[in-house]
């Protein structure tokens, strides 16, 4: 039987919005083709799928619009999710976009480049074939990942569109700048809350799209 939880949350006087929206399920026949054929989960994964759930939360966009956005997670921090989810709408994070990698064909550049908010992603770490990145076993997310890129250790950054957020300062108030993620900003704080840590934080290289939880 499909286990679904939904949680509403009624939002204090606004003109534009009601409520915040989030769903939890299993992973329905559906999803499980989506995922299959979008080559983000196989035989052989780190963590089957009766271990995943599929969630579906509203953000706002760039656009300043309420839409529907969906990931997976590992079923032990799908709620930790939903709840980060919400006081990232309360606080009008702007999230471009977030889409199952599968419909990037599980490319992790492809989704990047459309700068796709994303958390599972059966795949091994970058350059380490053999060891599973947090992303196979659904307990890693990256948001707005052409705003916070992956830093290399010296100092490369691969994404073209990354170059101009090499310098992680808040310049003004325009959309694409509210989403760059900085280590006392309101998103970080909302993350750390709940125990999940921050790329941005690691010594040598700096993934700061990145959150994860142990």
């Amino acid at each position: 039987m499909k286990k679904t939880l939904l949680l509403l949350s009624t939002l204090a006087t606004s003109s534009l919005f009601a409520q915040f929206n989030a769903n939890i399920s299993d992973i329905t026949p559906d999803i499980k083709q989506r995922m299959i054929e979008g080559d983000s989960w196989r035989q052989g994964c780190p963590v089957p799928l009766s271990e995943l759930r599929y969630v579906q939360a509203n953000h706002w966009n760039f656009e300043g619009q309420t839409v529907s956005g969906e990931i997976i997670v590992h079923k032990e921090v799908a709620t930790d999710m939903v709840y980060i989810f919400e006081e990232l709408y309360n606080s009008h994070y702007p999230i471009r976009k977030m889409e199952l990698v599968s419909n990037y064909h599980g490319s992790d550049w492809a989704s990047i480049e459309a700068d796709n908010t994303s958390a599972f992603n059966c795949r091994p770490v970058a350059g380490k074939k053999k060891k599973w990145s947090k992303h196979a076993y659904g307990k890693a997310i990256d948001i707005n990942p052409l705003e916070n890129p992956y830093v290399a250790k010296n100092g490369h950054i691969s994404h073209k569109e990354s170059l101009k957020y090499r310098k992680r300062e808040h310049h003004n108030n325009s959309v694409d700048e509210m989403a760059v993620i900085l280590k006392e900003d309101k998103i970080t704080k909302i993350f750390k809350s709940y125990g999940w840590k921050w790329g941005g934080d690691w010594n040598t290289i700096k993934d700061y799209q990145h959150f994860v939880k142990k």
